[in-house]
């Protein structure tokens, strides 16, 4: 599964998931462009941006097509989240949660699709959660933005397909990341949180960002050129049980 001569967008990319991609992408062949609220410490290009920010995406799609040239992958791994109940959750940081996670992704979707629709070729991954079909108490907003995501990326799928441009989304159950481990060290006992969430997967253990980054490194390259429009989840079997 080589990017050779691939040019990649890989949002979130300052740590978790987005790292892993920017770090596998490049070592497939790609030449990456790393975009985060602050600057990663990967890829050929490193940027801040927004992504709930109108102007900052459009300002880093220029930079990205005049530096690099236009993308042909986009991964929109970058997420934010409100650590609250439906009950308890402002609906300002409930709006902000969906303006990133879903809202970042139109944004992304109208920088770089038409320049892959021109092309005929191109891919994006966004990456959703098991809680987008799942109830997650105390991540209202959080589940709710995924739950969208997924909906967007099927949609986005169908109105791209005729010009030869894939979208596709990974929900991955509890990835050993920064942001899931801030969810363990708002528990009374971080460590015994943590003991109970890997009780979840039916294998035994939490999953790591490389395994994610190696899905979506699959889903975007050419082994995966007769896939758009699905979810596929990498979860640890927690999606099958009551756990």
């Amino acid at each position: 599964m080589r990017l050779d001569g691939e040019i990649a967008v890989v949002t979130g990319a300052a740590g978790g998931m987005g790292a892993a991609v920017c770090e596998r992408f490049a070592a497939a062949g790609a030449r990456v462009a790393a975009l985060d609220l602050q600057v990663p410490s990967v890829g050929d290009m490193a940027l801040a941006c927004d992504l709930a920010d109108d102007d900052a995406v459009t300002t880093v799609a220029d930079a990205i097509r005049a530096r690099l040239g236009a993308p042909t992958i986009v991964v929109h791994a970058a997420a934010t989240t409100e650590f609250a109940g439906t009950l308890q959750s402002s609906p300002a940081a409930f709006l902000r949660v969906y303006d990133v996670n879903v809202g970042g992704a139109l944004r992304l979707a109208q920088a770089f699709a038409p320049d892959m629709q021109r092309a005929g070729k191109g891919v994006f991954t966004f990456v959703s959660s098991i809680n987008a079909r799942m109830g997650a108490p105390g991540l209202a907003a959080y589940a709710a933005s995924k739950g969208g995501l997924e909906t967007f990326l099927k949609t986005f799928a169908l109105e791209v397909a005729d010009s030869g441009v894939r979208a596709n989304g990974v929900a991955p159950a509890s990835v050993n990341t920064p942001m899931l481990q801030a969810s363990f060290d708002r528990a009374p006992d971080p460590a015994a949180a943590r003991a109970a969430n890997v009780l979840r997967h039916p294998l035994g253990r939490l999953g790591t960002a490389e395994e994610v980054a190696e899905l979506i490194l699959f889903l975007s390259s050419d082994a995966a050129a007769w896939i758009t429009g699905t979810v596929v989840g990498i979860d640890g079997g927690a999606g099958i049980t009551r756990r």
